[in-house]
């Protein structure tokens, strides 16, 4: 039995095994955290670093210089859905015309399931914004998971991801992915800085985001390596 389960530990590559590590985290984060949604009263490390991004007795000012304000729902922005539509479609386009269906297929359906799957789980938890500081931009949806954490996560990570695979040299293909995953932080503290979110709507929507983006990424590598989906590169 020993040596049966080291010959599979062998066989399976690092990066599957690190996506593999990332969806049993990412699903079980989440599933402490809706625990913290439900509860009938704010969790308190809620309250506080949603309390921390406030000037001390005044929840209506945020920390910072005047034009921190600004250049934070810049940040946030690059979360919105219009954004994120944009880049995608964009990349879909490209990929197109490049004659690389399989892989534009795979982008569309892992951005556009983790919108579905965004807007399902909000709807499920039905948590409302929080009203404990002032909300410096304005939102109408539900409140858990944040949405422009786990799209975010969705749609970096998986153009990172894609990008490092034609992408040569290892250092280069690091600073892909750090910048997807650094883009992906700011996003989601830009939430709770602005006040549309408590830390814990961000925190599981990085934990959705990311373990959907690296199941997606799963499936397309053994669609690819089973030529269920090949990409026609004839033309690239």
């Amino acid at each position: 039995m020993k040596d049966t389960a080291n010959t599979l530990f062998n066989r399976i590559e690092f990066p599957v095994l690190l996506a593999g590590l990332v969806i049993a985290g990412g699903l079980w984060g989440f599933e402490e955290l809706m625990e913290v949604a439900r509860a009938t009263a704010p969790h308190a490390f809620d309250t506080e670093i949603l309390l921390a991004f406030r000037q001390a007795g005044q929840p209506g000012i945020p920390l910072g210089p005047p034009w921190l304000e600004g250049a934070v729902r810049d940040i946030t922005s690059l979360g919105s859905a219009s954004v994120l539509v944009l880049i995608t479609a964009a990349m879909i386009i490209y990929l197109l015309l490049i004659r690389r269906p399989g892989t534009a297929l795979l982008i569309f359906v892992a951005v556009a399931g983790g919108q579905v799957l965004s807007s399902l789980l909000k709807v499920g938890v039905d948590r409302p914004r929080p009203e404990l500081v002032s909300h410096l931009v304005s939102e109408t949806s539900l409140s858990f998971p944040s949405g422009h954490a786990m799209l975010s996560a969705v749609t970096y990570l998986t153009l990172g991801s894609l990008a490092a695979r034609f992408l040569h040299g290892r250092a280069t293909k690091i600073y892909v992915l750090s910048l997807a995953v650094l883009t992906t932080v700011l996003v989601g503290v830009s939430r709770v800085y602005l006040g549309v979110h408590w830390p814990s709507d961000v925190l599981a929507g990085w934990c959705a985001g990311f373990a959907w983006a690296m199941l997606c990424w799963l499936v397309a590598r053994a669609l690819q390596r089973r030529k269920v989906v090949g990409d026609d590169a004839d033309g690239a």
